[in-house]
């Protein structure tokens, strides 16, 4: 990836970093939550006390994990794909397919971001909060849009790698004599 960072305009560097550095901030988090339900398990069997409230970090734990490591998939291409579909299509072709999965993800992020931020607006007005812990609920949604709008950005990227793919791939036009 060196050598296509080097054609790469700087922002895109940055941004790539940024949603590395992001995706392994979810990691943490993973991590955290690992953490977490081993020292409740390790307390549920000698003293028979779990931590209170672990499902609801592992629950709001997770969706915090997995929304952070979306914009690392869709950069880095890690999505799954139907690759049969594409088995025997040219550079060309892939590169097109590419593209219209970028501009998917993209228009998809962005109605997820307006959507998620409405949500977090209303549990926000709502103050809800987890039964047991009582922390906010909006507040998960935070690092969530977050991710959302580093999917959004990842998407773009996507794009113009697929669009710099397919113009590098584009034949000459003939010469005509």
């Amino acid at each position: 990836m060196g050598d296509q960072d080097n054609k790469r305009p700087e922002t895109f560097v940055f941004l790539r970093k940024l949603i590395e550095i992001w995706a392994l901030l979810g990691g943490a988090v993973l991590l955290g939550i690992v953490a977490t339900t081993s020292w409740s398990l390790i307390r549920d069997i000698l003293w028979k006390t779990p931590v209170q409230g672990e499902n609801e970090i592992v629950q709001v734990g997770l969706a915090v994990a997995v929304f952070a490591f979306l914009p690392l998939c869709q950069v880095t291409g890690a999505n799954i794909t139907a690759d049969i579909f594409t088995s025997r299509s040219g550079p060309r072709t892939i590169a097109v397919l590419t593209m219209i999965a970028s501009l998917v993800a993209f228009v998809f992020a962005l109605l997820l971001v307006w959507r998620s931020w409405d949500g977090l607006l209303d549990y926000r007005e709502l103050n809800e909060t987890t039964a047991i812990m009582q922390f906010p609920i909006w507040t998960a949604f935070i690092p969530i849009l977050m991710s959302l709008a580093l999917l959004v950005v990842a998407s773009a990227i996507s794009i113009h790698d697929a669009w710099d793919d397919y113009k590098a791939l584009r034949m000459p036009d003939p010469i005509l004599h």
